[in-house]
This record gives structure tokens, C-alpha cells and sequence, in this order.
């Protein structure tokens, strides 16, 4: 498979503080990380369905981050703090899952796997 090439996307980054060049290289360095994570998952794995839903899981990680960001903006909009930082981080992990669903052979892979979890925890409801 295909390795993953991931970037961060610069409306995200031009939306950032211009006086705080911190969150952007952050946002770069956590980005090459997950980048090498999910290349060295691909490149171990056996076949095709073991890669997708080894980064069926880190997506699924992802998908909680975002959720705990996006839960961050209306508390600190009522606390009277700015929620630029948590839009931005959000943002950034939605961005990130849809770059990874983009990737040719990985994404139609992970539809599959994702299917495939979706109908066994369907069945294993169902027996009990």
C-alpha cells in the first residue's frame, strides 16, 4: 500500500494568532508524527485488511479528539476565553481523517473495515 503523505491545511494555520508561531509548529510536528505512525502501521501490516483497521483505530482516536475539542468551544465561549485554539485543533483532526479516507487504496479499504465492525457489533447485539 501506499504510503500516507499528511499535511496541515494553511487556512487552518492563517486562522492562528499571528503573534503565537508556537500552535502552528505544533500543529506540524503532532501532523509528521501521525504521518510516520500510520506509514510504519501500513508497512507492517500483513494484507490490506489488517492495515485498514489498524488505522481504523487511530481514526477512531481521532474522531474522539475531535469530539473533545468541539466540546471545548462552547465552554470557553462561556467562560469569556477565546475557543481559537480548540476550533483549530478540531478542525485539524477532521481535516487529518478526511486526508486519510482521500488515499486511494486506503480509503476504499476503510469503508469496508468500517462496514465490517458496524454489522458484527450489529450481530453480537442482536445474540444476546
Amino acid at each position: 500500500m501506499e504510503e500516507l503523505s499528511l499535511g496541515v491545511p494553511e487556512p487552518i494555520l492563517d486562522r492562528l494568532p499571528a503573534d503565537d508561531e508556537s500552535a502552528a509548529a505544533d500543529m506540524q510536528k503532532a501532523v509528521a508524527g501521525w504521518e510516520d505512525q500510520l506509514n510504519r502501521l501500513l508497512e507492517a501490516a500483513d494484507d490490506e485488511r489488517e492495515a485498514a483497521g489498524q488505522v481504523l483505530e487511530v481514526i477512531e482516536r481521532f474522531e474522539e479528539r475531535y469530539e473533545t475539542y468541539d466540546a471545548f468551544v462552547p465552554e470557553l465561549r462561556a467562560w469569556g476565553q477565546s475557543p481559537i485554539y480548540a476550533i483549530a485543533w478540531r478542525t485539524l483532526y477532521a481535516d487529518v481523517i478526511a486526508q486519510i479516507h482521500e488515499h486511494d487504496e486506503l480509503g476504499e479499504h476503510l469503508d469496508r473495515e468500517r462496514n465490517a465492525r458496524i454489522v458484527e457489533d450489529g450481530i453480537r447485539l442482536q445474540d444476546r
